[in-house]
């Protein structure tokens, strides 16, 4: 048994490394070629049907780029395809999405205090969600498909709203930001595999076939990248956003998720005004440190209405060890987190404890002080679902042990 629990672990490992990998690849080729879209210029030279070029320099080399706003007039011989990027990355997203979420459904995807799901119901929401989210969105962008595109943003802005509200209704905190940023990615890979690519299949049948490519086909592609290329920023936030419980473990966790969206709004606002030379709005950048800001403040706003909390984040052991409170603290901590945080975790399917934060003596209370504050006190990260039934009195007790500690 010990063996598969290894086994698991770094399959879970070895997703994960894919899943950033081919992230990676495709939000690099996303970037570049929104980037080089932006940046093209009219030349005198160019050769019919052809919308703009660019010269880059990288590598000790230069490059000479040109861009076909429907197609050229023949098929070229060598013609290279973004795709698998797109397809790899939701597929190891969802394999990771499995392993976690689906399999450690009982830690990390239904909360009973949230909503009391059976796990089998949690997971066909979270399919079903998935699926809404493609087709809420397509419908929307036919909807308004000659419409002002700030229109479809808007409208898509709303869905992703109202998603964020029923995620943190019917899951876990940290289940709920992951889940909005799966939904999104969903989105993102759906416009790759449903319209993107068939759209650029017929332009090259055309080609093949010596027929004129209608100029659609193109348009909607580059509307739908260009949507992409704005949601990209949001998805890594909430990606990243079950390391840090401040983001997904409080009460404005739906608020938080929404002012991200803006957030990625502004910040590709400024890059792509600055690829198309329009100029450098460097009020872009106040208003997404605003709206961090804002975050900063919703994710422990309801801690400071009612018990006013602006402890510091260092003090030694020994200081919280001695600090008034402590006794109770390590009763609770070790009552309500050692059944996991232990040297042999006696939670069945754990074979050690997580992250190797041990937590079954008052010695381990003291020395990991900040963590339980910040994962117990400040947030409901922990326990996951709030297993062990930690109490709002416990909470607090934990918060006015940790103030205590570092305002002495």
């Amino acid at each position: 048994m010990y063996d598969l629990y290894v086994f698991g672990a770094w399959a879970e490992f070895a997703v994960r490394w894919l899943h950033v990998i081919t992230a990676i690849a495709w939000i690099g080729s996303s970037f570049y070629f929104i980037a080089l879209d932006l940046g093209l210029r009219k030349a005198p030279d160019l050769p019919e049907g052809a919308h703009g070029e660019e010269w880059q320099v990288h590598g000790g080399g230069f490059y000479h780029i040109r861009k076909y706003l429907v197609a050229p007039a023949a098929m070229p011989e060598h013609l290279t395809w973004f795709k698998w990027e797109s397809y790899a990355t939701w597929l190891s997203g969802f394999a990771l999405l499995a392993l976690v979420y689906y399999l450690g459904a009982e830690f990390y995807l239904v909360d009973p205090a949230v909503m009391d799901l059976p796990i089998w119901g949690a997971v066909l929401i979270s399919l079903g969600s998935l699926a809404f989210g493609w087709m809420a969105y397509n419908q929307i962008c036919k909807t308004f498909v000659n419409a002002n595109q700030t229109l479809v943003m808007v409208a898509l802005f709303v869905v992703l709203v109202g998603m964020a509200y029923f995620y943190t209704s019917v899951f876990s905190g940290r289940a709920a930001m992951l889940h909005l940023g799966a939904f999104t990615a969903s989105i993102m890979s759906g416009n790759v595999f449903f319209i993107i690519m068939p759209n650029q299949r017929v332009v090259v049948a055309d080609l093949q076939a010596g027929r004129k490519p209608d100029p659609k086909y193109g348009k909607i592609a580059k509307q739908r990248s260009t949507h992409n290329n704005y949601l990209t920023l949001p998805v890594i936030f909430l990606m990243l956003s079950n390391h840090y419980p401040l983001a997904f473990a409080t009460d404005n966790t739906w608020i938080i998720a929404s002012l991200v969206f803006l957030m990625g709004v502004t910040i590709r606002h400024w890059f792509n005004s600055k690829h198309a030379r329009l100029g450098n709005p460097h009020w872009t950048w106040g208003v997404t440190a605003v709206l961090f800001v804002l975050i900063m403040w919703l994710s422990t706003a309801p801690l400071r209405i009612g018990d006013e909390d602006q402890a510091a984040l260092t003090g030694a052991p020994a200081r919280f060890a001695a600090a008034e409170g402590f006794a109770d603290v390590s009763d609770i901590v070790m009552g309500r987190c050692s059944m996991c945080h232990a040297a042999e975790p006696g939670w069945q399917g754990l074979a050690w404890a997580p992250k190797g934060v041990v937590l079954d003596t008052p010695e381990a209370v003291a020395r990991h002080a900040r963590d339980i504050w910040l994962q117990s006190g400040l947030s409901h990260a922990m326990p996951p679902a709030n297993l062990s039934f930690m109490e709002e009195e416990e909470r607090a007790a934990i918060r006015r042990w940790f103030r205590t500690a570092t305002e002495g």
